[in-house]
């Protein structure tokens, strides 16, 4: 079965789709923001990474800045109809043009939906600016003060009425962010949440909206698991790791011979803490995992922060059907605000193969304004349908949590 047959199937449903998104989104949180990396193969599409603090609004088009703004406006006077000031609290990547950029743009886009916007850390408060693609961005002086009782992120000695994350903490909550002022929460960060969580929530929707549509749950989501406790340093761990791959990669091959997909399954290894791009690998085999040198082996083991890792999700890859004319892969990359998918963007990486991971320097990225004719088909259907329900799924993830 190929999803791009039943694109007629899923708007015939769309009303329905609608409704039962209204009724899911009363029972969580939203998450103020959100992205997700897409993969179409045309017999699956689903979401295969889902970042609560993105970094990529510098790849937005212009065009999409309104409609994200108005959201931003939305879900803020929803959560707080005094709200005039919002400050944005990034992470420490000075020398990152390209998040800088993101910065830039996300601070424009909250003073477009009407807000006072400041920017900056305790931590880059003596740096002044920081050196974005378009030129610096000014940094606000951040002070920490206890008011009652409590830290508080303080500028010009007065307290903001609302912190915009953009801070994945992987090394743990830091000082003033413990007030309830904070979205995303901080118990979202990547010391408490993990991967498999937000695929626990997902895989519930996904059967719910598979039902909804006559599908199979499958044509939506990854095939995943969570291998436990794994000291890779050690070559017990590495044996019984790579057994589980095996024993993984046969049920995801009697499947595709089930269904007639004739390609070799490839599965991802990645830290179940985030990863920033760190810490996954890919393999077709145990013994292909039992063969790597220790290099790519520690980078497994090491995640942002040099925190060390021990719980891998391991996931099916899903190759991308969406190709340039020279052949090069190409990801959807959907950015949401207030739990609708707002704008879209397509990750390009001609150095890698329709299978690997294109997260990675030779990447590059176009706007759905620029290339949507080309590579945007699904980009309001079956893409959107994913990213939210991905999203229903991260606000699960906080209720989770103990919301």
């Amino acid at each position: 079965m190929n999803l791009n047959d039943l694109n007629e199937l899923l708007e015939s449903k769309r009303q329905e789709i609608t409704d039962w998104m209204n009724v899911k989104r009363s029972e969580i949180p939203i998450p103020i923001y959100g992205s997700v990396d897409v993969r179409d193969a045309g017999w699956k599409i689903a979401v295969v990474d889902a970042n609560h603090f993105p970094a990529g609004f510098n790849n937005v088009a212009s065009e999409d800045e309104e409609h994200l703004a108005a959201l931003l406006k939305n879900h803020i006077n929803r959560r707080d109809d005094t709200c005039k000031w919002v400050h944005l609290y990034p992470e420490s990547h000075t020398r990152n043009a390209a998040y800088v950029e993101n910065l830039t743009t996300l601070q424009r886009l909250i003073e477009k939906a009407g807000f006072r916007c400041t920017v900056g850390s305790p931590e880059l408060s003596e740096h002044g600016s920081i050196d974005g693609l378009s030129g610096p961005l000014k940094l606000d002086v951040v002070k920490l003060e206890e008011i009652e009782g409590q830290e508080n992120i303080v500028i010009d000695g007065l307290s903001p009425d609302l912190i915009l994350l953009n801070n994945d903490l992987t090394e743990g909550i830091v000082p003033g962010l413990g007030t309830g002022r904070v979205s995303p929460p901080p118990v979202m960060g990547w010391h408490t949440r993990k991967k498999s969580h937000h695929y626990e929530a997902l895989s519930e929707y996904v059967e719910e909206i598979a039902k909804l549509l006559g599908i199979e749950s499958w044509n939506l989501i990854t095939d995943w698991f969570v291998s436990k406790d794994k000291c890779l340093d050690r070559e017990s761990c590495r044996i019984e790791l790579a057994a589980e791959v095996d024993e993984f990669i046969r049920k995801i091959k009697q499947k595709y011979t089930a269904i007639g997909i004739d390609r070799e399954p490839v599965v991802f290894i990645k830290n179940d803490s985030g990863t920033y791009g760190l810490g996954i690998l890919s393999v077709r085999s145990g013994e292909e995992l039992l063969s790597l040198s220790n290099r790519k082996m520690k980078k497994l083991m090491y995640s942002k922060g040099g925190v060390d890792v021990e719980n891998f999700l391991i996931q099916e890859g899903v190759p991308t059907r969406l190709k340039t004319d020279s052949d090069g892969p190409v990801e959807p990359v959907v950015y949401l605000v207030d739990g609708q998918a707002a704008s879209w963007f397509y990750r390009i990486n001609e150095k890698k193969s329709d299978i690997e991971n294109l997260n990675s320097p030779s990447a590059s990225f176009e706007s759905y304004a620029d290339v949507g004719h080309l590579y945007g088909e699904n980009a309001h259907g079956w893409h959107a349908l994913v990213a939210e329900l991905s999203m229903l799924a991260m606000g699960r993830e906080f209720s989770n949590y103990g919301h």
